[in-house]
């Protein structure tokens, strides 16, 4: 099969390689769509996977086209898409059922083969089944859409909130949408890309400006949610939380980054710090919502490339160029 692979630090290629074997409990999905995300140009500049090469690809769909030994839950030809989670079940967290935080975490597309590639095996029991609402070729959004989701398991959803996120890329899209899911008040939006501002204005947010500074507001906000992971953005963000407020560490900053933080007026202000990681028991429900009608792929996703075509997307994501990336592993 053809597959793209992160080589070493910087370095991508379209490679022909063997094809993915089937374990007992295992699926082998042909690849329908592969998102790129924040998280694949952070393997690329040589962070999380353990070791390279890699195939990346966290974020896929398509369909069975062999199954396990062992597996009698699904068949051959239907449409899935696969949480890449691979939590080990059996360490301090996971007994915890705090996976996400796992001692032995894996993921694939992260440190196992992924779904930027014709073909990708997966275990049965990260499966979730198509409905007849979700495209296959849009299904990729549902692993984002989750960790999208895990954030607001930590946030609390207090209907008439006051919302402001800091990223209008995808998941700073995402997370407007579903703050308004869950009774925001107001949401606004803060980036220096105006072009991104226009798709969140398009899709009906509050209000949107290059800088928090725009804003006119007496006490700050109730809930601050950075996807960005920029420093000086996070930065800023956090400190427009209002008393009793909670900030949202949702962007993910590169290894090593470090902002300034008043503990004094943490404690005198009654400030929440929060962090969400990837996904936690959130893919189901992220499918479920896709399905309702939570996101509009067609706005969200913006631009769809073969697979020949993955440095390019790459460029174009880390230039902040449209929204989500696709990557169609299979289209002729």
């Amino acid at each position: 099969m053809k597959a793209a692979i992160i080589t070493g630090i910087g370095q991508i290629s379209v490679e022909t390689v063997p094809d993915p074997k089937c374990e007992d409990r295992e699926v082998i999905i042909e690849v329908a769509a592969a998102g790129i995300c924040g998280t694949d140009l952070h393997i690329l500049e040589g962070e999380f996977a353990p070791s390279l090469p890699i195939i990346p690809g966290h974020e896929f769909s398509g369909k069975i086209i062999e199954v396990g030994k062992k597996v009698t839950e699904y068949k051959v030809g239907q449409l899935v898409a696969a949480d890449p989670s691979l939590f080990c079940g059996e360490c301090f967290y996971c007994k915890r059922a705090r996976g996400n935080l796992c001692l032995n975490w894996n993921a694939i597309g992260v440190t196992k083969p992924g779904g930027a590639a014709q073909y990708v095996a997966a275990p049965v029991k990260n499966l979730y089944l198509l409905p007849p609402e979700i495209d296959v070729k849009d299904a990729g959004l549902i692993e984002p859409l989750s960790c999208a989701v895990r954030g607001y398991d930590v946030l609390p959803r207090i209907p008439g909130s006051n919302y402001l996120i800091y990223g209008s890329g995808t998941m700073g899209l995402m997370m407007m949408e579903l703050a308004r899911r869950n009774g925001a008040a107001t949401v606004s939006m803060v980036d220096i890309n105006k072009e991104r501002l226009e798709t969140a204005k398009t899709l009906g947010i509050t209000r949107v400006a290059t800088s928090a500074n725009d804003f006119e507001t007496e006490y700050g906000w109730d809930v601050v949610i950075d996807c960005t992971g920029n420093k000086a953005a996070i930065q800023d963000a956090i400190g427009r939380t209002m008393p009793g407020g909670t900030f949202l560490q949702f962007g993910v900053a590169n290894l090593g980054t470090k902002i300034e933080i008043d503990p004094f007026w943490i404690y005198n202000k009654e400030i929440t710090i929060a962090g969400s990681m990837a996904v936690l028991q959130s893919f189901d429900r992220a499918g479920d919502l896709l399905a309702s009608g939570v996101l509009k792929p067609d706005v969200m996703i913006s631009h769809r490339f073969g697979l020949d075509d993955y440095m390019k997307a790459v460029d174009m994501f880390k230039n902040s160029i449209g929204r989500k990336m696709t990557i169609e592993p299979n289209k002729l």
